[in-house]
């Protein structure tokens, strides 16, 4: 019998069905329209742009100009890529617009579904955003697309790093703009830095689409982006402490898998301490546990945690003397990302690399809070319904599973749970062999660097050639995966198998065609492919007769998401395909998540070595597994967020702050407001209210007039009049400073005072948040020891913080009053001084560049060469002082580097 929810699920569909329903209509109009756009010239097709834009201003929304954008667009892709969408596609592109996660197969063509959205939004001219997983996918992506775009009058831009300044600023300011994850956070900090806003590169957060949204939004979530700077060296003490933790012995201290966390036993402390003093780290009559052993204690930690918890060629590798970490949902390397808190430094010190200093962060951002600051987000993945609460939860996105143009044509086979891992790798080489045979084509998805490299060592011993695609070979990856469906190819991949590139049937056509043209650049290139595009058609042929493409997995992974992308690269567009997972109970997953009955059941079966034991409820097991770490890792993000979301309000008003300033032509209210602020301060602090004229300390006001607002006042005389109370002396001082500022003002110039206000409210503003990340960083390590004593660690961190950002602010307000205060005029004879030592500085210069150079001594860096001065030199003409070196004094006469003064960077 029938329970209530299934019967209401087979009387009215599920929610997804209801969804996919109501797009039918739309989706029949877009197909109607068809017939009477494919008549249309390109200009008559770009004309139609302009005819959507003006319906906008006139009062249309985009949701009634959908039908007719996308016909619009289905047109402009047809000529541009000679490529008709599907309804499938136009479904996924309604559900990005309406601010959806559209979860589509693998093959079923998100890049062009993307393009329907993007020009429906980009038509408000406000800028949409597509975001991919790396650099070389928002540059393909943005080339390819791009054809559609322009047939439709719009404008396309890629954001890259190390992107010179005004290309950057150019690809901001198009329709449709295309960048990674890691930039787009990047750019918004960097914009938040500058103290120009013409200097800042985003426009506005109005519309993105996030490509493999849950790789993005979810597997990255866990890490901030961070800008720093920076610290003091402690290389040398990563190095000692690194040679002791060899010495450890098990008992020394205990490893918690299921956490990632180690900890020391107390055997482990009390042989530490006898280490660090044999090596004159730690004072003889100081313990670990004193509150001086705080930064030895966290370094020793980080040493223990480099050398037991992260593997080398599992979650980093060594490459020309750098650790670079290794995404553990990609398996891609991460160029330029680095650990915190010291732990990059202890595994360099652990591979005897050269240790980088530590960094101080500058500013810092979640990618949860990144993309929350955009008024609408889209999605787009071939796996998220497993993760649709925290997409839900977090973002306010829904999940929608679009059908597949073709029904998927692929078996997927129970899986096979050996009882050794020996076992099952022989097992592997012998199922690979059999498909070899057939020709099928087989990708093998290993979870690891060292696991690949160990599988492909048993393949060529069993003399099966094959490929390897893994963080090693990340440039090859493209051409690896197109090779991957070709008869009886063997390629073995980490869990980045094919992103970004379709494994097709037969190998990928256009690779083909672009190796044969280059091998032969004489031949015609029409004939070259045309012979190609006919052996390719025998090629995909004969693979489908072998039964397709074969995914076999070697392990499964944590999260369901990762198996079931490695799962869907096989069956793309109702192709023929197979898929299998290989188990061992001595996998991670199985020895640390899976349940003991699994293994007792095994030896109870009384198994044959080599035996497997393959049921349909294994599979239920191994996924009730897979269901709790997936929420164990959604709760720890969770945690995450709420402690970065009481940042995230401080950062929003920080930097909407600094906006107000940069947009402020005159700042001088600001300015008023503080130094009354502080005026008020100093009054209550020295002359407290309802207290006596006899408490008030007259002295210690004028000191601090004269040290806070460089206010020589007298103070002393006003407080020992008769009457006088402190509204009086509060008064006083505000007309007093009044009078010294608008002398101040007057001497400099009111556009020079303007500036310096400007420019040291933004610097002031800069470092006292730096600060501030730093004071918020500590707090957020020590304030979870706050749950032993029964306070909640979150309540204590948001009161804590909120009161350290309004003492925060109260001293913003005293350090600008004293620097403004104290901030004069240059006299001339300084201002002549300053000149002569430049020029001094620039003929000695001129005098070094005409010498022979001298080869640098071993260990030097190497040095920019200062610049000789010019013919017809003239130090208040900038385009007579030639190409300065950065670190050459400035021409003007200033006294700074040039990098400091004409030449900064914005």
């Amino acid at each position: 019998m029938l329970g209530i929810g299934k019967l209401a699920t087979k009387v009215f569909g599920t929610a997804n069905d209801r969804k996919i329903k109501a797009t039918r209509p739309l989706i029949a109009k877009i197909n109607d329209l068809e017939a009477t756009f494919e008549p249309l010239s390109d200009e008559d097709l770009q004309a139609k742009t302009v005819e959507f834009r003006g319906r906008l201003e006139n009062g249309e929304t985009l949701d009634q100009l959908l039908p007719e954008a996308f016909a619009t667009c289905r047109e402009a892709a047809k000529r541009a890529l000679g490529l008709r969408a599907f309804d499938v596609q136009l479904m996924g592109g309604i559900f990005l617009h309406q601010g959806d996660i559209s979860e589509m197969k693998t093959g079923e063509g998100k890049t062009l579904m993307a393009t329907f959205a993007a020009y429906l939004n980009a038509l408000t001219g406000k800028g949409v955003h597509v975001v991919t997983v790396n650099d070389y996918l928002a540059r393909r992506d943005a080339e390819w697309m791009s054809k559609v775009y322009g047939a439709l009058g719009l404008t396309t831009g890629v954001i890259y790093p190390r992107q010179p300044e005004a290309e950057k600023k150019e690809a901001y300011a198009c329709d449709i703009t295309y960048a990674t994850n890691n930039e787009l956070g990047f750019d918004y900090l960097r914009d938040n830095m500058k103290s120009e806003l013409s200097q800042m590169y985003q426009r506005n957060h109005y519309f993105a689409i996030v490509d493999e949204v849950d790789s993005i939004l979810i597997d990255e979530a866990r890490t901030p982006l961070i800008i720093s700077g920076p610290s003091q060296d402690r290389s040398d003490l990563y190095k000692w402490i690194d040679r002791i933790v060899p010495e450890l012995h098990d008992d020394h201290y205990t490893i918690d898998e299921k956490s990632r966390n180690v900890t020391f036993t107390d055997e482990g402390n009390e042989f530490l301490e006898q280490q660090l003093r044999m090596r004159g780290l730690l004072p003889e009559e100081q313990s670990l546990y004193d509150p001086e052993s705080t930064t030895l204690v966290h370094h020793v930690n980080q040493a223990l945690s480099a050398h037991k918890l992260f593997t080398k060629d599992k979650d980093y590798i060594v490459r020309d003397g750098e650790v670079m970490l290794i995404d553990e949902f990609t398996g891609r390397m991460m160029p330029g990302r680095r650990l915190s808190d010291g732990l990059h430094q202890a595994i360099e010190a652990k591979e005897g690399c050269k240790i980088e200093p530590e960094n101080v962060t500058l500013a810092s951002v979640t990618f949860q809070n990144y993309f929350r600051l955009y008024e609408k987000l889209g999605g787009m993945t071939g796996t998220a319904l497993t993760e649709a609460e925290e997409f839900g939860q977090i973002y306010g996105l829904g999940v929608v599973e679009v059908p597949t143009n073709k029904p998927i044509a692929r078996i997927d086979e129970d899986d096979q749970v050996y009882r050794t891992a020996r076992e099952k790798y022989e097992a592997i080489v012998r199922t690979i062999r059999e498909a070899h045979e057939r020709g099928q084509p087989i990708l093998v998805g290993t979870t690891s660097i060292e696991k690949s490299e160990m599988l492909s060592q048993l393949l060529t011993q069993a003399e099966l050639k094959h490929n390897v695609l893994n963080a090693r070979q990340h440039e090859q990856e493209a051409q690896i995966v197109a090779d991957a469906g070709k008869l009886g190819a063997i390629t073995i991949a980490t869990n980045m198998a094919g992103r970004g590139t379709d494994i097709k049937l037969g190998g990928n056509v256009e690779f083909k065609i672009m190796e044969a043209i280059a091998a032969n650049p004489e031949a015609d290139p029409e004939e070259i492919r045309t012979k190609i595009e006919e052996e390719h058609k025998t090629d995909e042929q004969a693979v489908k007769d072998a039964g397709g493409l074969f995914v076999l997995a070697t392990e499964r992974h944590e999260s369901r998401r990762i198996d079931n992308q490695l799962r869907g690269r096989s069956g793309r567009q109702g192709d023929p395909g197979r898929s299998s997972f290989f188990l061992s109970l001595e996998d991670d997953l199985m020895r640390i998540f899976g349940s003991e009955r699994l293994e007792n059941v095994l030896s109870k079966l009384g198994m044959k070595e080599g035996e497997a034991i393959v049921h349909p409820w294994v599979n239920k097991s191994l996924e009730r597994a897979q269901a709790k770490v997936e929420g164990r890792n959604f709760d720890i993000r969770k945690q995450l967020l709420k402690f970065d979301d009481v940042m995230n309000d401080q950062r929003k008003v920080i930097f909407s702050q600094r906006r107000e300033i940069m947009e402020a032509t005159d700042s001088n209210e600001i300015i008023r407001d503080m130094r009354v602020d502080v005026i008020d301060d100093l009054v209550d602090q020295y002359i407290p209210a309802k207290s006596y004229a006899d408490e008030w300390d007259g002295e210690g006001l004028y000191a601090a007039v004269i040290e806070k607002l460089g206010m020589d006042v007298p103070v002393i005389a006003w407080v020992a009049e008769e009457g006088v109370d402190d509204a009086v002396i509060r008064e006083r001082l505000e007309e007093e400073s009044e009078k010294f500022m608008a002398e101040k003002e007057e001497a400099f110039g009111p556009d020079t005072m303007r500036q310096i206000e400007k420019q040291v409210l933004l610097q002031t503003i800069d470092g006292k948040w730096r600060e501030h990340l730093l004071t918020l960083e500590h707090l957020r390590s020590v304030v979870g020891f706050r749950g032993y004593a029964q306070r909640d660690p979150l309540n204590e961190y948001k009161t804590e913080a909120f009161q350290l950002f309004e003492s925060m602010l109260e001293s913003l307000r005293v350090d600008v009053s004293q620097k403004l205060s104290h901030v004069r005029p240059m006299t001339e004879e300084e201002q002549r001084e300053m000149m002569q030592q430049a020029l001094a500085q620039q003929a000695a210069a001129v005098q070094a560049a005409a010498a022979p150079a001298a080869a640098p001594a071993a260990g030097d860096a190497p040095q920019e060469a200062p610049t000789p001065l010019l013919a017809g030199f003239d130090e208040t003409d900038p385009t007579t002082w030639g190409n300065p070196g950065r670190n050459d004094p400035c021409p003007c006469g200033s006294g700074n580097k040039f990098k400091h003064c004409h030449g900064r960077l914005a």
